[in-house]
């Protein structure tokens, strides 16, 4: 990923307003500035923030606006000072904030941020699907938004690089998870993940050989695990055996050969993301009865709807379940365990984005020219535009293309 700190301010200087119809809402002030506003998060024990102070300082340094609620970094241990230094106005006050055009957030919206939204806002957070309701994209829809999901939006290269850093993160950090839970601390069975001399280590079986899996499997060898990796596509198996370097077990996901893993496995990583919306779901509440009691499962595709049949949603504070006597870890922000590294990365993504936007006439033209973030777009100036979402909602979408081309 490339850093967005080597870009230069002049070229940043072109025109940049959102069209409008009635009463503007601008993008950009007079002076052809952003105005950005990024609140404190609230729930879900969410401790990342959308910007750090070095993305402020470039984004105010191209002449562009920030506004952030008081305290919004301090989770992830980044100190209003540091905002203000980089040129950040922090207030405490949310409706300030909520007078930004652009919002950034790591969490899904809140009842009570969505009552502060204005027509012609454009909202950039996660959905978090099994949390989504008909209910609040109605809301956004009457707020008369435009409003993007981090699971949708695609770079130049076709990939999904909000989803890619944090995949990175979840499956480095569900190793992590699995080593604390399966301890006798946590109740666990007592098991060392490396084992030792005369002692066999444990067995962790990986369901998913996109970028969760492979940088679980990276963690799992690192520290000794036995390692087993089952996924549908063969080149993504062949693709984790080439990245990681060394031979180990994979298998296509044939219940018969699942079912034999899931029986001896210590634990299993649900790491399965799916490009349209929901994660199939590959673990039937049957096998998952036949597994070792005290065994862990980590669902780290519980954000779309799990790849467990018995999975349902955690939070941090309260982040393991058990059922049949096997542990469920379901906490669909496991990035925020690791804060200030998710909120650097995540940082990183979105002042790109936004950078990259500026060289376009205005917002709707740069979504014309973008197809990568075209593709996170689920509604538009109050518009629901995601075929996915309308068709397990039962709200009727409108193309996105077709929205656009009629501006021209």
């Amino acid at each position: 990923m490339e850093n967005p700190g080597g870009t230069g301010s002049s070229q940043y200087s072109t025109d940049f307003a959102l069209e409008t119809q009635t009463k503007p809402l601008a993008t950009r002030s007079k002076k052809g500035q952003l105005f950005i506003g990024v609140p404190l998060e609230t729930s879900f024990q969410e401790k990342r923030c959308a910007l750090t102070p070095s993305s402020v300082r470039l984004l105010t340094n191209n002449g562009h606006r920030v506004i952030i609620q008081s305290k919004a970094g301090e989770g992830a241990n980044f100190k209003d000072i540091e905002y203000s230094e980089a040129g950040a106005l922090v207030v405490e006050d949310l409706d300030q904030v909520f007078e930004a055009n652009i919002i950034l957030k790591v969490a899904p919206l809140t009842n009570d941020e969505i009552n502060h939204l204005k027509p012609e806002q454009i909202i950039f957070s996660p959905i978090h699907l099994p949390n989504l309701t008909a209910d609040v994209l109605e809301k956004l829809m009457l707020k008369k938004v435009t409003a993007f999901a981090y699971e949708y939006l695609k770079d130049n290269a076709g990939s999904f690089p909000i989803v890619r850093i944090l995949s990175e993160i979840a499956g480095t950090a569900s190793v992590q998870i699995a080593a604390q839970f399966l301890s006798n601390v946590n109740g666990g069975k007592g098991i060392l993940l490396g084992g030792i001399s005369s002692v066999p280590p444990a067995k962790i079986t990986i369901l998913g050989a996109g970028v969760v899996g492979e940088y679980a499997t990276r963690a799992a060898l690192g520290v000794g695990a036995e390692v087993r990796v089952f996924d549908n596509a063969l080149y993504k198996l062949m693709r984790l055996q080439n990245n990681i370097g060394r031979r180990i077990y994979t298998s296509v996901i044939n219940p018969d050969s699942l079912i034999r893993e899931l029986r001896t496995t210590d634990v299993v990583i649900g790491a399965i993301h799916s490009e349209t919306g929901s994660s199939p779901c590959i673990v039937t509440e049957e096998m998952v009865e036949q597994m070792q009691e005290g065994s862990l499962i980590i669902d780290v595709s519980v954000d779309q709807g799990g790849c467990f049949e018995t999975s349902e949603l955690t939070t941090h504070k309260t982040p393991i379940f058990q059922k049949y006597g096997v542990f469920h870890y379901c906490v669909p922000n496991i990035a925020s365990r690791v804060s200030r590294t998710a909120t650097r990365a995540f940082s990183n993504v979105i002042t790109s984005l936004l950078l990259e936007a500026l060289q376009h006439r205005d917002f709707s033209d740069y979504l014309y020219a973008n197809a990568g973030t075209r593709n996170g777009a689920y509604i538009y100036k109050g518009r629901l535009t995601n075929r996915f979402l309308s068709k397990r909602f039962g709200i009727r979408h409108t193309n996105l293309d077709l929205l656009l081309s009629s501006r021209f």
